[in-house]
């Protein structure tokens, strides 16, 4: 009897995984997924290329990107993979995120924030919209999740209570995100030379926002200690080695709280006289914490905060040869382009714009008259 050939062993081995993954009975994946998402330049890349062990300069993201890794829990046995993906950008390419996150990916997922400290007043408009529109698509995918496989749904709904222990006073009190949540404070080095009181409210503000999600917070620099420190994190989250238990929450050292070692008694209340705080109107605690942090650090306009969407045109990736034929490319094209007038109301309105730059062609039998400009 002829025995199986490679490609049968292979189909036989997908189709096992396969109903292993649906049946959602708890077991381990070999592979996990960590998605980075935060501040533009606040040092994703650097972060990825620690935990890889990658001795190479960091590049500026283009878009989203992707790596992975691998790590031997043993000897003799396979190795567990890990994506890492990479949102550059900033917030400027928001529909980006629902490319790595699917129904497939969603129960080995994990999303790491990382914020410039340094820069105090992006800091929280760059937080909202990235988690807000990570949020909002997560929540997509698990209903979707829900109409085929009810069961995984229900455990990735349990999943999200895991570091909260059940009697912890302030379990009524938060909510936590969908799926597991990393934040890093990065540029340490130059947050640690602010004033105290600016970084008190930052440091119990970011606590505050990390202790409602059910998320770990760490701030963390160049500084070999710390990139350590981090590197043991994000291991944890894409080969699923023991998690820290280590905590400090003093506001003149590092920041390092695992989740659910916090909470909101030890947090306190916001940085506010406490004669201000009625005159500021929040819906929840989560806007309260905004409209304090908010006043100390107004965010910068809409029009200085307002991101290059055309990728081409981001000053970040110029490049003067290219550039130059670009512009070129796009005199030659509005030249030639074509504009459909139909109606003469709307030619009056286009003519003295126009000048002599034009020739008129009018079609007999038709309403549609094509002006052609020259060259």
């Amino acid at each position: 009897m002829p025995s199986e050939t490679l490609w049968e062993i292979a189909k036989a081995e997908v189709e096992k995984r396969g109903s292993n993954g649906s049946e959602g009975e708890g077991v381990e994946m070999g592979e996990k997924s960590v998605f980075f998402i935060g501040s533009k330049n606040g040092g994703k890349t650097t972060i990825i290329l620690r935990c890889l062990d990658r001795d190479e300069p960091a590049k500026p993201t283009l878009a989203l990107e992707y790596t992975y890794g691998r790590r031997a829990k043993g000897h003799n046995t396979p190795k567990d993979i890990a994506h890492f993906w990479e949102l550059g950008g900033g917030t400027s390419l928001l529909d980006l995120i629902s490319i790595p996150i699917t129904s497939d990916t969603l129960r080995t997922f994990s999303i790491v924030l990382v914020l410039d400290l340094s820069k105090p007043n992006d800091l929280w408009p760059t937080m909202e919209s990235l988690l807000q529109a990570t949020k909002d698509h997560v929540d997509k995918v698990i209903v979707k999740l829900g109409k085929t496989n009810s069961k995984a749904m229900s455990e990735m709904r349990q999943k999200m209570w895991s570091n909260m222990q059940k009697d912890h006073p302030d379990r009524e009190l938060i909510d936590p995100f969908p799926i597991p949540l990393v934040i890093i404070g990065s540029k340490y080095d130059i947050f640690q030379d602010f004033d105290s009181e600016k970084r008190k409210v930052i440091c119990k503000t970011l606590r505050f926002v990390a202790h409602y999600y059910g998320a770990s917070l760490m701030f963390t620099s160049k500084s070999e200690a710390l990139l350590l420190k981090i590197r043991g994190v994000i291991n944890q989250l894409a080969f699923g080695i023991d998690k820290s238990k280590s905590i400090c929450v003093d506001q003149n050292k590092p920041l390092f709280i695992t989740a659910g070692l916090d909470s909101l008694c030890q947090i306190g209340s916001p940085p506010v006289p406490e004669n201000d705080i009625g005159k500021l109107h929040a819906h929840s605690p989560m806007e309260l914490w905004k409209k304090v942090y908010e006043k100390l650090f107004p965010p910068k306009s809409i029009n200085t905060l307002k991101a290059v969407k055309d990728p081409a045109r981001d000053p970040q990736y110029a490049e003067s040869e290219v550039d130059e034929m670009r512009i070129q490319k796009d005199q030659m094209q509005s030249i030639r382009e074509v504009i459909c007038i139909r109606s003469w109301s709307s030619i009056r309105k286009v003519l003295p714009r126009l000048g002599n730059k034009l020739s008129l062609i009018l079609e007999s039998n038709s309403t549609t008259v094509h002006l052609f400009l020259l060259f």
